[in-house]
């Protein structure tokens, strides 16, 4: 079984926080996949570094306020 990627976030939080954007309405939005999203959220995947930031800026935060290494 594949190890975890060693980071979490707060990406459904925040989908949520800013009127129940769908994970499908993230993707479009950031050029991925809903798949993608899914992953993501689900600690399966570790977006890019471009995707990452274009989370963080489409919900106005700070990369570490969506994202953090769990060491």
């Amino acid at each position: 079984m594949a190890r975890r990627p060693p980071i979490s976030n707060r990406v459904r939080e925040l989908r949520d926080e800013h009127g129940s954007m769908t994970q499908a309405e993230l993707g479009d939005t950031i050029g991925v996949t809903r798949q993608t999203v899914i992953a993501i959220e689900q600690g399966r995947y570790s977006p890019s570094l471009e995707s990452a930031f274009r989370i963080a800026r489409l919900f106005g935060v700070g990369l570490e306020d969506v994202f953090s290494w769990d060491e």
